[in-house]
């Protein structure tokens, strides 16, 4: 795979899935951009790339759309044009759907939701302008399927299918691209900073995580099907759940009702 001299922005860069991406499309010519909101790490990343010269670092906080006007107009007086988004950040949830705050909620959807969809839409009329370019959304298995303590994080899943399904059917003949990865269950810290009902972190890596496919192989995954240009990439044995949800629904649903979550019952 050769995505030698494009310029690509990987938000959520500073560890996990995003930082396994920076590494791979480095190794394959890219020239980066790495956001998220720990400009630390991403130096970290940075460095720890081939070529790190020619990569940028650019703070990025998702739940903050009023800065990506000016993040956009950055990038592209430094590189000239974005040939590839990654809208790789976000934040996971832990919590029964009936004791979650709906200021949490509301957080939740901002970073998940909101803001991959204003950052791609600040980023779009460039790309339209050039006739070309790529824009890929990390959403989850959980775009497709509900599970018990997740209700927030899969909503924001589901809104971005529909949005950037959507955003795909009307510019298709333009030249840019519209991708949707659907991971299932990857070994990061995402179910660690996970926000239970209150706000506060899970602080714990989930048992179905540890067993999860390594952060690697899932940017190696990712990797192939962006550079054969497709619209859905689904990633882990976790993505059987999307067919069986699609074809067997019954099934489906028996499957969910054995699975457990331990959170507090709301009170009555």
């Amino acid at each position: 795979m050769n995505f030698s001299g494009q310029v690509i922005w990987i938000t959520g860069a500073s560890s996990g899935i995003g930082e396994a991406l920076a590494y791979d499309f480095a190794r394959a010519g890219a020239r980066l951009v790495l956001s998220s909101r720990r400009p630390e790490e991403l130096e970290r990343v940075r460095r720890a790339c081939v070529r790190p010269d020619d990569h940028l670092v650019l703070p990025l906080d998702l739940a903050r759309s009023d800065t990506f006007s000016l993040a956009v107009g950055e990038v592209l007086a430094r590189r000239g044009h974005i040939d590839l988004l990654i809208n790789n950040g976000g934040v996971s949830q832990r919590a029964l759907a009936a004791d979650a705050a709906l200021e949490i909620e509301r957080a939740l959807m901002e970073v998940n939701y909101f803001g991959p969809v204003a950052l791609s839409k600040a980023v779009l009329p460039s790309m339209l302008r050039r006739g070309s370019g790529h824009i890929v959304v990390v959403s989850s298995v959980m775009g497709y399927v509900g599970t018990p303590g997740r209700s927030t994080y899969a909503a924001a899943k589901h809104a971005l299918h529909g949005w950037f399904d959507c955003l795909r059917s009307e510019i298709w003949r333009t030249g840019v691209k519209v991708t949707l990865v659907c991971p299932g269950y990857v070994r990061t810290a995402v179910s660690d900073n996970a926000l239970d009902a209150r706000g506060e972190k899970h602080g714990r890596m989930d048992a179905t995580h540890v067993r999860g496919i390594s952060a690697e192989d899932c940017a190696r995954a990712m990797l192939r099907g962006v550079a054969a240009g497709r619209d859905e990439i689904y990633i882990g044995r976790e993505a059987l759940g999307i067919y069986l949800k699609r074809f067997a629904p019954w099934l489906w649903s028996r499957i969910v009702r054995r699975m457990k979550f331990s959170g507090a019952v709301a009170a009555k």
